[in-house]
């Protein structure tokens, strides 16, 4: 049970009081479970897909917000970069670095996340295959040799809705040791909603399930106390109250 990975957090730094509430729920359960939850939250949304969606208090005071967390309830933390020019700051407070699904193949962006010496997690992007994952796996590892981690999040279907093909997580592990199933992401229904991104969190549990069948060794969900009033991914983030009935299903 141990060996599996847990993340969770908010979709975007709301305000204080949000990662508060969300970081004491993740406490408890860790220690009812006896498991470790790494907190997840962005300071910015660079890919919203309108101009007008919220984006985050940004990369200063987010970094902040994440490192008083991070001191006061003893978590992990893990947030995402979108520009090289974030991550040495970045790698100063969290303990892994993410890569957007968007901009897996960014070498630049990448290199710059590995110079931090951190453990990396690439989402893989909606447009690639799983055994193309040794690719960005490869600039990483002959570049700085970090810990590397794979997060399956769905493919591209068409207009407006994404599939996952959960081979993809047995082919990764081929790849790397960690891969994770972003069990929220993978539900979106991308700019299906007027501007904003759709999805159907109803299936999050099943998308977990299935990817303990296929061999996946962590999971990633965006959890809130009420998605419904969210600022961003509402329709696909789990209800906080219902993170450790999923949990527990999986280990």
């Amino acid at each position: 049970m141990h060996n599996i990975h847990f993340i969770a957090g908010p979709c975007v730094i709301e305000s204080q009081e949000l990662l508060d509430v969300v970081a004491q729920e993740i406490v408890r359960i860790n220690n009812a479970l006896g498991i470790n939850i790494i907190f997840k939250a962005s300071f910015d949304k660079a890919n919203r897909t309108s101009l007008n969606s919220f984006r985050g208090p940004g990369l200063e005071k987010g970094l902040t917000m994440l490192a008083d967390i991070k001191e006061r309830y003893g978590l992990q933390i893990l947030t995402d970069v979108h520009e090289p020019s974030q991550a040495s700051a970045v790698g100063e407070v969290v303990d892994i670095i993410q890569i957007p699904a968007f901009l897996c193949r960014q070498t630049d962006l990448l290199l710059a996340a590995a110079k931090t010496g951190k453990i990396i997690n690439i989402k893989k992007a909606q447009f690639l295959s799983g055994a193309d994952m040794v690719y960005p796996v490869q600039k990483i590892k002959e570049s700085y040799g970090n810990e590397v981690w794979l997060t399956e999040r769905g493919n591209i279907y068409g207009y407006n809705n994404l599939v996952v093909d959960f081979r993809n997580i047995p082919e990764m592990k081929e790849i790397v040791d960690t891969v994770i199933m972003d069990c929220t992401h993978s539900v979106q229904r991308p700019c299906a909603a007027n501007g904003t991104t759709g999805g159907d969190r109803k299936y999050v549990p099943a998308m977990a399930l299935a990817a303990k069948a296929f061999g996946a060794t962590g999971y990633f969900f965006e959890v809130h106390p009420d998605p419904e009033r969210a600022k961003s991914d509402g329709q696909n983030m789990l209800y906080l109250s219902d993170l450790q009935g999923v949990i527990k299903s999986l280990v």
